[in-house]
């Protein structure tokens, strides 16, 4: 769920102005899977803008403070909630992990990074929500020997049902929110808006 409509608007307008996230509805875009999308997301283009970056994550420590409690560490989803979660880790001065899609092959082979300690509360950070399987990949990981209690993203394209998990989410913002702050600038038509909803629509049957 997004935590305010309002601030949800806000975050798609930051996104959108700063080209985190491009809209093709006429040129689709391919992503490295191979899809078609009318939509492309790289919200690490945040980190180049310091006013916005900051939106961003005291949006994220605020909502953090009032939905949880008892938080003992921040986890980023690699590679794009990275610097995010380190970011939020440190406003909160709290201790900060990041997983891996899947443990290293040679090393000490790690799927957690950092130093996470037994029966630990934490809360997983993405960049971005498509299918969720990155995030549940990364919840299953942390939960062999912690417990998560939320999980928080700053977009998600609404490809799966929050209510699937059993934990709290929360994300800033929202495909729908996107489209609708889209056509507020003036950035598509309303005969595109129907294009990106059809694109959805398929990608859920």
């Amino acid at each position: 769920m997004i935590i305010n409509q309002l601030k949800s608007e806000k975050i798609a307008d930051i996104l959108l102005s700063i080209n985190a996230i491009k809209l093709q509805p006429s040129n689709f875009f391919t992503w490295s899977s191979g899809k078609k999308s009318p939509i492309y997301c790289d919200n690490r283009l945040l980190l180049s803008h310091v006013k916005e970056r900051k939106i961003i994550i005291k949006l994220f420590c605020e909502t953090i403070i009032k939905q949880f409690e008892s938080i003992d560490y921040i986890a980023g989803v690699a590679t794009g909630a990275i610097p995010h979660g380190m970011l939020i880790a440190d406003q909160l001065n709290l201790p900060f992990i990041y997983v891996r899609s899947q443990a290293k092959s040679h090393g000490r082979q790690n799927q957690i990074e950092g130093d996470l300690k037994p029966k630990s509360r934490v809360i997983v950070i993405e960049d971005l929500i498509s299918t969720g399987k990155s995030s549940l990949k990364a919840i299953q990981a942390i939960e062999k020997n912690s417990t998560v209690i939320g999980l928080m993203s700053i977009f998600t394209y609404n490809f799966f049902n929050p209510q699937d998990l059993s934990i709290p989410y929360f994300s800033l913002c929202d495909y729908t929110t996107l489209i609708s702050v889209a056509m507020q600038k003036k950035l598509i038509t309303h005969t595109e808006s129907q294009v990106l909803y059809d694109w959805q629509k398929n990608e859920l049957n």
